[in-house]
């Protein structure tokens, strides 16, 4: 089943796809833009994309406008979400990034509510199992990527409820 996305009102308007001069004005704007990222990335499970396949995306280039936000305010748009904890740089150019529509200590509670929910306690997984694995199928976490699921191991470990581990065939995490 394939859910559609709701654009914001603000996507029709063209002013929207102009940074707005006006201090106050320009905020409710950066705010605008930053939980539609969030929305629009996590409905479609995309974590991490380069600035330009951001700004030739639906989600920055409204064609039925023919307006398309500028590269330097998607930088502007990226940096807010950075500020807040949703976004890493993956170089220093700041050309490609890791978004996150969760953080990452969010991605580690629902990973180990569901270890504990199904009695999984005391058990290792590969970092497979646990993203591509029949019994995560209805999991929100089932596709994350790999990137986003480590960061989410490394918080749980830090609170001592899992460790990662070097398995046969890669990287692996045992829960407690």
């Amino acid at each position: 089943m394939a859910m559609s996305f709701e654009w914001p009102w603000q996507y029709r308007f063209p002013p929207f796809f102009t940074l707005q001069p006006n201090v106050d004005t320009r905020q409710k704007q950066l705010a605008a833009w930053c939980s539609l990222v969030l929305s629009f990335c996590r409905l479609h499970k995309q974590s991490s994309m380069t600035v330009m396949e951001a700004q030739e995306s639906p989600l920055f280039n409204n064609v039925k406008l023919q307006r398309k936000l500028p590269v330097e305010s998607i930088q502007v748009v990226l940096e807010e979400l950075r500020k807040k904890g949703n976004l890493e740089w993956l170089d220093k150019s700041k050309s490609s990034f890791l978004i996150m529509w969760r953080r990452p200590e969010e991605w580690g509670k629902l990973i180990y509510q569901w270890v504990s929910r199904s009695g999984q306690n005391n058990s290792v997984f590969t970092l497979y199992e646990l993203t591509s694995g029949e019994d995560t199928e209805d999991e929100e976490f089932h596709g994350l990527d790999e990137a986003t699921l480590l960061r989410a191991l490394q918080a749980l470990q830090q609170e001592h409820k899992a460790e990662i581990i070097t398995v046969s065939d890669g990287r692996g995490v045992k829960f407690f």
